[in-house]
């Protein structure tokens, strides 16, 4: 920001806010491109959260990242993200657990908490860096993009972790979505069941919609509902690796302090009164739309301060990870679905 704009605004808020402007453009002008991008058929179906972060990365790499964008981009990565990841509140209800039934969310809890136990444990045996296994871990069992840069607020991790955890459940969750219809006509599965072994194991919801949906339309809606019943339990992993995190610096005798998840108290509350509030259905797709924009532009800001040298570094053992966790969650999902019949 020029010296002479800056010592004409007043106040040091509104003095901050111009200082974060450039960098929020940025972020903002990249998650444009990720979504223009969509609209070429051979790349409609990857999210544009992940176009975002490569776009971003594309141009950290190649051009940089100027100081003055630096704030405003830091800004984006975690402010708006923690209001993204609060909006998303909007998308589930109470209620949903409901439809799912108590054995399809035992289903959906016992597969979570076992692939991320699993996938923290081999992370440990691999050599892999704990904050990088915890962000796989969460990203596989959980939902996504949307589970990594969550669990981050708590892991803190280096941005090139986050990168590479992204890339990899984003690389494994495709695979399910193109795998899981072609083996749901070997495996015979009733539309109930396949739908709750996709909702159950699959990473990112758009992912799960896809691949569901094929199974027919009971298949779609079921595995859906599965789905966003298991990314309510966001909140209770993220509070409960906050808490971890605490105690380990504790037993350390750091002096650094890991800030609570607020904001996950947000996305709670907003369930708990979708559960007693009709909402509109115009506010709801705007709400939705708001949230993929937000998430968007919070991993257009990841890209732009990710270092690929940095990635390259960490080598194929994270890989391997991704690899095994999603192994693990498909088949300990499928063995669930059919023990329950």
């Amino acid at each position: 920001m020029p010296p002479a704009l800056a010592a004409a605004l007043p106040q040091p808020s509104l003095r901050r806010f111009a200082g974060l402007l450039p960098g929020l453009a940025l972020c903002a002008g990249v998650a444009a491109v990720a979504f223009a991008l969509r609209l070429v058929p051979s790349v409609a179906m990857v999210s544009p959260m992940i176009l975002a972060i490569a776009v971003g990365m594309a141009l950290r790499n190649t051009l940089g990242l100027a100081s003055i964008a630096t704030e405003g981009v830091a800004f984006a990565m975690r402010r708006l993200l923690r209001l993204a990841i609060v909006l998303l509140g909007f998308q589930v209800t109470a209620t949903q657990l409901v439809e799912v039934g108590p054995r399809g969310f035992a289903v959906v809890a016992t597969t979570l908490v076992a692939t991320f136990a699993f996938t923290v444990m081999l992370g440990r045996r691999l050599g892999v860096r704990r904050e990088l296994a915890e962000l796989i871990a969460a990203g596989t069992s959980i939902c996504g993009a949307s589970a990594v840069v969550a669990t981050n607020t708590v892991t803190r991790a280096e941005e090139a972790d986050v990168a590479y955890a992204v890339a990899t459940v984003t690389l494994f969750g495709s695979l399910s979505m193109v795998l899981f219809p072609v083996l749901d006509h070997a495996l015979t599965l009733t539309p109930h069941a396949y739908g709750l072994w996709a909702g159950a194991s699959i990473h990112e919801i758009a992912q799960v919609v896809a691949a569901a949906f094929q199974g027919g339309q009971a298949a779609g809606e079921f595995g859906t509902i599965a789905k966003l019943a298991r990314v309510i339990l966001l909140a209770p992993v993220v509070i409960g690796l906050g808490l971890l995190a605490r105690r380990r610096l504790a037993e350390t005798g750091t002096a650094a302090r890991v800030p609570f998840p607020w904001f996950v108290l947000g996305f709670v509350a907003l369930v708990a009164v979708g559960g007693f509030v009709q909402w509109p259905r115009p506010f709801l797709t705007v709400a939705t739309t708001t949230t993929t924009v937000l998430l968007t532009i919070a991993l257009a800001a990841m890209g732009l301060l990710t270092d690929v040298r940095r990635l390259a570094a960490e080598g194929v053992r994270p890989l391997i990870l991704g690899a095994a966790a999603w192994i693990f969650v498909s088949a300990f999902a499928l063995l669930l679905v059919r023990a329950i019949g």
